[in-house]
């Protein structure tokens, strides 16, 4: 018989079942070990989810089996999980997106199988202005990730000379994200995304070769791609702590800007076993992003 247990979560009983399929086949992690990651770090991703429309990345039967996106709320969803109503353009009518404002909610999601939790940079409350702009640095083919961090520190550097502050975070993938808070309310997304590109191709211009402007879906060659379109109405990027579909169950995560300095370290160094201990080590390196308001400086 599939194990099962049920969890006292928020003054709710949430069942979670299944808890011995194995998600990961090459590490042997299990559904148990993706939902108890979750119940441990709800405490510091829960702010970065909470209030925001996800997108959601469901794997039913591991990820070698294939996984699928979810933004729509599942109608058989029990009526204590939030949504806000959004109008698709490229549709008709009204989507109702899932929304993530307690630690039930959270594990009911994962045990629904979502592996992957995604976020809008703007908030369900005022859908069209983003609380933060995206920097997404994503390697080419042929680049390693010391050449990762030597872009970032130079795009931090950048963004200080407009009098700007970005906070780094693995993206779970080969890359980092650069989180640029904002003042909420101000830009559109149309205009987050101007920016960004501008900035991008600023960055490109400056760095003699190390930073480049993304061309086509492949990032293929040297150097590292400045993704600049993950800011748009619609658009979303891995949340924090956030684990991936990917082997070794890779985890997004935040970094501190001594560590991209010092280097020496990959991003798969930060996984479902590893994060929890360096969270009660070091704490949530994010830490601030959210209450910090910045105007974006004319380029």
């Amino acid at each position: 018989m599939a194990r099962r247990e049920v969890w006292g979560l928020a003054g709710r009983r949430v069942e979670v079942k299944n808890l011995d399929k194995v998600f990961w086949p090459e590490h042997g992690y299990t559904k148990g070990d993706l939902l108890h990651y979750y119940r441990e770090v709800a405490p510091v991703m829960l702010p970065y989810l909470r209030g925001r429309p996800l997108t959601l990345v469901m794997c039913p039967d591991g990820i070698a089996a294939g996984c699928y996106y979810r933004r729509k709320r599942p109608d058989y969803a029990p009526d204590w999980m939030p949504y806000v109503l959004y109008n698709p353009r490229t549709k008709a009518g009204q989507v109702p997106l899932i929304l993530v404002e307690d630690e039930a909610q959270l594990i009911w999601l994962a045990n629904q199988a979502a592996v992957e939790f995604h976020v809008w940079a703007s908030p369900a409350r005022d859908l069209a202005h983003p609380s933060w702009l995206v920097l997404d640095l994503d390697p080419g083919d042929a680049t390693g990730f010391g050449a990762v961090l030597e872009a970032a520190r130079f795009v931090r550097k950048e963004l200080e000379e407009l009098g700007l502050a970005g906070w780094p975070k693995t993206s779970g993938g080969r890359g980092l994200h650069l989180l640029v808070p904002l003042e909420p309310g101000r830009y559109t997304h149309a205009e987050v995304r101007a920016w960004a590109k501008a900035f991008a191709a600023r960055l490109a211009e400056r760095s003699g070769g190390l930073l480049r402007l993304p061309h086509g879906a492949t990032h293929r060659g040297s150097g590292v791609f400045v993704d600049y379109a993950q800011n748009g109405y619609g658009r979303n990027t891995a949340a924090p702590y956030s684990l991936r579909a990917r082997p070794g169950a890779p985890v997004s995560t935040p970094l501190g800007w001594d560590e991209v300095e010092a280097g020496g370290f990959q991003p798969a160094d930060f996984n479902l076993e590893t994060v929890p201990e360096r969270l009660r080590r070091s704490g949530d390196l994010l830490h601030g992003l959210q209450e910090h308001r910045q105007r974006l400086a004319d380029l």
